[in-house]
């Protein structure tokens, strides 16, 4: 068997073994006890909401999936770029982004209510419920991920050669992409006007705590919570983690004609993270004493440490003299890409966490207003995107020197870094997806009036739940500025030819025109996002007053509000404005490209690149900063003081920046260049 064959094969088999661990994760959590009735209730409310709206959802993106499918298949009596092939690349993509995060969410749902259960025998048997529903959604990620692009690459090149495969691969990162920026923008808008719309009611005007069972909007909030951070998170981070992983692979294609190692070896080191998170995910237990961040962190390192490890003789063996580089300097970018994944989730930690003086600046902030509280948290988001920034910078020049520069394989270096980065998806959504499920196995556990020390723990885990969603926004950002800088570089190669060569030297008007078009995008993006948050939101605020208003003994507890009609209103409004953002990022590098040109095109996507970064940083840090000043407030005992009304209003307004707006501009600005990287033959 051939090195191409044992690769191709391994790759498939780590991608069986993640969703074959996930699997038993799943039976694992669905065997354990669900609770008393009315636990079982609220839970299947949740689970019914949350499936109708998904269902909902990837109907109305299917519509314009077929759409491109059709669009690719067609297009290939233009370019033989396209055609069959690369349409099949699309629907498979689309499907196992689709897959991941729908299966993700159904296990998360049945675990909330285990989660709760599990809190009245301790800490460390509710965390590793929590843990372990998560872990699915991340072990399905990697799994489905590395299975689909070795199957594919497999089967496309046996039937049109390895050149032609690996192009194919790019409308399989596009068919994840496609789905990937719906289920981030109508997921988003879905968790945050629901969240928004119940906060605003009843924490404000009614008074009542969060997850209070009066509230008519509380079963919306947490079915949100499922289809925002556990659903979206999925598709979005798949979609990175695919498309870097395909970016890699043409890059290679391009710097070393005929050399196949370097193509396969993204496969390979996908393929040895996968064990090493499913080693990792046994190491998160918290002892007598031990702290559950230190729990969660604990699987992370250990996941890193055998990813470290195993690299080293893969890289040597592959990669040991290709473009006269040593093995070594190969290693060594892939080793940077883990450093980069360690330092921003640490410097998100920093910005988002109780702990630190950002969330305490707030926090004090709050006790002379509503307007200094806001002051302060977008100062803290501003702030905060300093050292993320600085951390990607250091990793591009260091791994791009390292493996020889301009001339040799400095390219590929920054590209092995970004998959290294990526390849450790599957652990960080473990902890990503651990904060939905804590955050309902809280609402469950206040709806269903379970004892004091069983909320104790579960308002423990929905605090450190808080900041992993924060952690692995970050996380997100910085891998998708990764991936899409080695997009930029695949186009930036594919656009010059030798009859027609190609700079983008900002002497010349059509670099400067495309990098304002392209900065404006993440900003119209981002306002759309907001703006359908506010309007959505708004309803609820409607809808819970009036059942607040008409239906009889609501707040004494006599009287059931109209739970789903709160559902039915979100999900709505979430699928009629999804669709305008979410088009944005695929319209518009076809348009600028067809109109303007392939250099007006490229100045497009480095202004998206640069301006995307930063808005999606201080939005996601500054949201999760303002949500923790909240807390933080509450753990003082000041709840329900005008500091503690100040704070509110500040978490109101960071919802949508950390769930909706922030964490979709990481799908939009990679979509843009893998759109753009798409139909570059057709532009030159």
């Amino acid at each position: 068997m051939d090195i191409e064959s044992s690769v191709l094969w391994f790759a498939m088999l780590s991608g069986v073994a993640g969703i074959g661990y996930g699997l038993y994760l799943t039976f694992w959590v669905l065997r354990l006890e669900s609770g008393n009735d009315r636990m079982k209730e609220i839970a299947q409310a949740i689970q019914e909401g949350a499936s109708a709206y998904l269902y909902r959802q990837y109907k109305t993106v299917g519509m314009v999936a077929a759409g491109m499918f059709v669009l690719l298949w067609l297009a290939g009596f233009w370019s033989e770029t396209f055609g069959l092939l690369s349409a099949t690349g699309f629907l498979v993509g689309a499907i196992a982004s689709a897959t991941a995060g729908y299966v993700g969410m159904i296990i998360a749902v049945r675990a909330n209510v285990r989660t709760a259960q599990a809190a009245s025998d301790g800490l460390n048997p509710a965390l590793q419920v929590a843990f372990r529903g998560g872990a699915v959604t991340g072990l399905l990620l990697i799994g489905l991920g590395l299975l689909a692009l070795a199957g594919f690459y497999a089967v496309a090149s046996a039937v049109a050669g390895p050149e032609k495969a690996v192009h194919a691969l790019i409308s399989l990162g596009f068919g994840g992409s496609l789905i990937s920026v719906f289920a981030r923008v109508g997921g988003g808008i879905f968790t945050k006007a629901a969240d928004v719309g119940a906060d605003l009611v009843g924490k404000v005007e009614a008074g009542i705590p969060e997850d209070d069972p009066r509230n008519p909007a509380v079963i919306a909030d947490n079915v949100g919570d499922n289809v925002g951070d556990c659903a979206g998170m999925a598709a979005d981070l798949f979609e990175t983690y695919v498309v870097t992983i395909v970016a890699a692979m043409v890059l290679a294609i391009s710097l070393f004609p005929g050399n196949h190692q370097p193509v396969l070896l993204p496969l390979v080191l996908g393929g040895l993270t996968i064990f090493a998170t499913i080693l990792g995910t046994l190491f998160v237990k918290v002892g007598e004493g031990g702290t559950i961040m230190s729990a969660l962190y604990k699987g992370l390192f250990v996941s890193g440490g055998l990813a470290a490890v195993a690299f080293f003789p893969v890289t040597m063996s592959m990669m040991d003299g290709v473009a006269g580089v040593s093995g070594i300097a190969y290693y060594v970018a892939a080793l940077l890409g883990l450093v980069v994944t360690l330092a921003m989730v640490f410097i998100t930690d920093y910005y988002t966490s109780t702990h630190y003086s950002p969330v305490k600046e707030i926090a004090k902030a709050s006790e002379t207003g509503h307007a200094t509280n806001i002051i302060a948290g977008l100062a803290v988001g501003m702030q905060s995107t300093t050292w993320p920034v600085v951390v990607i910078a250091v990793a591009i020049l260091s791994s791009f020197a390292i493996c020889g520069g301009v001339d040799q394989g400095g390219l590929y270096g920054v590209a092995i870094a970004a998959v290294s980065m990526l390849s450790m998806a599957g652990i960080v959504v473990a902890i990503d997806a651990f904060g939905p499920i804590t955050d309902n196995a809280g609402g469950i556990a206040e709806m269903s009036h379970l004892g004091a020390d069983v909320r104790k723990i579960t308002d423990a885990l929905d605090a450190v739940g808080n900041t992993t969603k924060a952690v692995t926004k970050g996380y997100a950002i910085g891998s998708a500025a990764l991936a899409a800088v080695v997009l930029f570089a695949e186009y930036a190669r594919a656009a010059s030819t030798v009859a027609h060569p190609i700079t983008f030297d900002l002497k010349n008007p059509d670099v400067l025109v495309g990098l304002f078009i392209g900065g404006m995008l993440p900003f119209i993006f981002g306002a759309l996002c907001m703006k359908a948050v506010g309007q959505a939101g708004g309803l609820i605020v409607e809808e819970v007053r009036r059942q607040f208003r008409e239906i009889k003994g609501i707040m004494e507890g006599t009287g059931k509000p109209e739970y789903g009609r709160c559902v039915d209103i979100v999900t709505q409004a979430a699928l009629q404005k999804m669709m305008i953002p979410g088009m944005i990022p695929v319209l518009a590098p076809i348009l600028v490209g067809a109109i303007l040109g392939p250099v007006v095109l490229g100045g497009v996507l480095v202004g998206s690149i640069v301006t995307g970064l930063f808005l999606a940083i201080t939005m996601t840090s500054g949201g999760g900063a303002w949500d923790n000043a909240k807390k933080y407030i509450e753990e003082r005992g000041l709840k329900g003081t005008e500091t503690h009304k100040a704070a509110v209003t500040g978490d109101t307004v960071g919802d949508p920046f950390k769930d909706t707006a922030g964490p979709a501009i990481n799908p939009m600005i990679k979509v843009i260049n893998i759109v753009a990287l798409l139909i570059i033959p057709l532009l030159v």
